[in-house]
């Protein structure tokens, strides 16, 4: 894994977000020492232009729409650059709806990617289902095109919808049954691989998404939003989630799918260092995700 030449890309926003604080996730990790353990042939392409959040009362249900689309279309300009040379993008958010960006710009790449969403929910919501408007909770509903999602957001690709069901794998959360989001998840037929299963044998779990993602397209990529972990293990997630995984499982999980030869890319988020109860953890964490995706 030491061969991977990453490029970093910085998205400071929480326009999607439900309140401010994970716009500073970005600098928070550079703070933390992250791009120095992913080693010698990382490069840092800065930050895209930010937006924290604010109340956006004239749109309720869609809050921020046109920032969270301006910022995921500037990261897809930069996920795009990196993969024509040959690069892997790591994007830290900032909100979920980054993810948007890293899946739009492999499209502006050519690439019609799979992606392998870790997370402690599938984001399936829409404006016509999520009264309080938060976008983040939203982002694969705007890749997929789903009904009432928003034109702005789904169109920051060159196609819509950037992805199809067969290419999307829903990885980690502990949805119960009868819970709205897994019931779309069964509907709309996205691979599914819960909690439980990772809990049982995280790598074994990771398999099995990393060869539907292989199976489905020639490239793919991964989304991980740090709400997927257990709260009291890793309390780092802007929306606390008290039964997700461990942070080993999490790195298992990642370990194995970066180490895919069709692996072409990586979303970080929802991280809000407000949450962060001592100067340790970022560190550690940043210590853990940079052995995951080195395979040190």
């Amino acid at each position: 894994m030491d061969h991977r030449q990453w490029t970093v890309v910085g998205a400071p926003s929480s326009a999607g977000a439900h309140t401010p604080g994970i716009e500073r996730a970005p600098a928070a990790l550079r703070a933390a020492g992250l791009l120095g353990l992913l080693g010698a042939d990382v490069e840092d392409a800065g930050d895209v232009p930010g937006f924290r959040w604010r109340p956006d009362p004239a749109y309720p249900r869609g809050q921020n729409a046109g920032a969270v689309a301006a910022v995921a279309s500037a990261v897809a300009d930069r996920v795009a650059a990196a993969l024509g040379r040959g690069r892997a993008p790591l994007v830290l958010g900032g909100d979920c709806t980054v993810t948007v960006g890293l899946v739009a710009g492999c499209a502006r790449a050519g690439l019609s990617p799979a992606l392998v969403y870790v997370d402690g929910g599938p984001d399936l919501y829409t404006p016509e289902t999520r009264a309080n408007g938060n976008l983040d909770a939203m982002g694969l509903a705007h890749m997929l095109g789903l009904p009432g999602t928003l034109p702005e957001v789904a169109g920051v690709g060159p196609a819509v919808p950037l992805l199809s069901p067969e290419r999307v794998v829903v990885y980690g959360d502990s949805l119960p049954r009868g819970d709205h989001e897994r019931e779309l998840v069964a509907e709309l037929g996205l691979a599914y691989v819960p909690a439980d299963e990772v809990h049982a044998d995280a790598r074994a779990a990771a398999r099995r998404a990393r060869s539907v993602a292989e199976g489905a397209a020639d490239r793919f990529v991964a989304h991980f939003d740090v709400d997927v972990l257990s709260f009291v293990d890793a309390p780092l997630a802007d929306v606390p989630e008290p039964f997700g995984l461990s942070l080993g499982e999490a790195a298992a999980t990642l370990a194995e799918l970066v180490a895919s030869p069709r692996f072409a890319g990586l979303s970080v988020t929802e991280i809000n260092p407000d949450h962060l109860p001592d100067d340790e953890l970022l560190p550690r964490f940043a210590g853990v995700l940079a052995g995951a995706l080195t395979g040190r």
